[in-house]
C-alpha cells in the first residue's frame, strides 16, 4: 500500500434495526445510518459529532467490529472483514480498538491495572507472564501512570486516570485505528484538555488514525483534522475542520456552533435556534430530515431530500448551502 492510503475506508455504510411494535403491528426499520462515506488515514483524527440519537454510536459499533453493517462496507487497509476467514478477521480485529466514554463502567472492578492491561495480550498473543507485565509497565508510563500503581484496583483512581487506563488498554495491542466514543464526555472540564492532549501525543508517537465520536464542537475542534456531521443517521456535513469552523454551511452545522459556549464575547456568533425536538428516528420527516426544525426552511425543503455534494470545499446536504454563511 502507497503511504497516503487509507487505514480506514467506509462506504455507503448503514445499519438498520427492526423493531417491535406491539402484537398487531409490522415491526418498523429504524435507520441508525443510513449512508455514510469517508477515509481515515494513519495519524489523522475523523470527529463524528451530532445529538443523541444521530446515529454516530452506531457508527462507532461498526467500525469497531461489534455490529455489522446492513448494508455498504469497512476496509481496514484494503481488507473486508466480511470477505476474511475466521482466523484472518479475528487478527483483524486487533488493528482496531476502542476507548469508552465512562472509565467507571468499562473497567473490570475485581481486576487490577496490570491484570487489564494484559488481558489482551493473554487473548491475543503468546507472551508469559514477565513478558505481558513489561508491556503493561511500558504502556503504563506511556500514559502517565507510575510503576507502583500497577497492582491497585480501579476504585482507587480518579476519573481521569481511569480514562488513561482504557487507553493504554486500547494500545496493547498495537492497533491501527483507535475508535474513541465520547472518550472524555464522563470527566471533569479539568481534566478533559489532559486527555486529549495525552490521546494527540500518543497519535503522534503510534501513527494512530482516530475516529472520535463526539457531540462537543468545543472538545472537536481541540482534536479533530475532518469532520462529519450526522443527523438522523445521515451526514449533513463533511470536511476539513478550519473549513467547517470558519463558514459552516448547513443550518445543523451552524446551530452545533453557535450552542459551544465561547468566552470571548468577539467570537460569539448569530445565536442560531433549532424548532422543536428531534424527530423519532422511526418516522422521520419527509424531504430534507431537518426541515421540521431548521429556521431556514423552505417549501423544497419539504419536498425534496437533499443530495450530499460538494460546495466550498466541503460535502453538505442543503438545498440552499450557498447561501449560509
Amino acid at each position: 500500500m502507497s503511504a497516503d492510503a487509507p487505514v480506514l475506508e467506509v462506504q455507503n455504510l448503514a445499519k438498520h434495526y427492526q423493531v417491535r411494535r406491539g402484537l398487531f403491528r409490522p415491526p418498523a426499520t429504524v435507520k441508525a445510518v443510513d449512508g455514510i462515506s469517508f477515509r481515515l488515514a494513519a495519524g489523522r483524527t475523523l470527529a463524528v459529532v451530532g445529538e443523541s440519537g444521530s446515529g454516530k454510536s452506531t457508527v462507532a459499533r461498526a467500525v469497531a467490529l461489534v455490529e455489522e453493517p446492513t448494508s455498504g462496507y469497512l476496509r481496514f487497509s484494503g481488507r473486508d472483514p466480511v470477505t476474511l476467514a475466521r482466523e484472518e478477521r479475528k487478527a483483524l480485529r486487533r488493528t482496531v480498538q476502542m476507548v469508552f466514554q465512562n472509565p467507571y463502567a468499562s473497567l473490570n472492578p475485581r481486576k487490577t491495572v496490570g491484570a487489564i492491561l494484559a488481558e489482551p495480550l493473554v487473548i491475543n498473543t503468546g507472551l508469559n507472564a514477565r513478558e505481558r507485565r513489561e508491556r503493561a509497565l511500558a504502556m503504563m508510563a506511556k500514559v502517565g501512570l507510575r510503576r507502583d500503581q500497577i497492582d491497585r484496583y480501579p476504585h482507587m483512581f480518579s476519573g481521569g486516570q481511569r480514562q488513561r487506563i482504557a487507553i493504554a488498554r486500547a494500545l496493547m495491542l498495537n492497533p491501527e485505528v483507535v475508535v474513541a466514543d465520547e472518550p472524555v464526555s464522563a470527566l471533569d472540564v479539568s481534566i478533559q484538555a489532559q486527555v486529549l492532549n495525552l490521546m494527540m501525543d500518543l497519535q503522534e508517537e503510534f501513527n494512530l488514525a482516530y475516529l472520535f465520536i463526539s457531540h462537543d464542537l468545543g472538545v472537536v475542534r481541540h482534536i479533530a483534522d475532518e469532520v462529519l456531521v450526522m443527523y438522523l443517521g445521515r451526514p449533513v456535513e463533511q470536511g476539513p475542520k478550519e473549513t467547517l469552523f470558519a463558514r459552516p454551511r448547513h443550518p445543523y452545522t451552524r446551530i452545533l456552533l453557535a450552542a459551544t459556549p465561547k468566552v470571548d464575547p468577539t467570537h460569539r456568533g448569530e445565536r442560531v435556534l433549532p424548532k422543536g425536538d428531534l424527530p423519532s428516528p422511526l418516522n422521520p420527516p419527509k424531504g430534507c430530515a431537518f426541515h421540521t426544525r431548521c429556521p431556514y426552511a423552505q417549501e423544497r425543503c419539504v419536498a425534496e431530500a437533499p443530495p450530499l455534494r460538494e460546495v466550498d470545499g466541503r460535502a453538505v446536504a442543503c438545498h440552499f448551502a450557498e447561501a449560509m454563511g
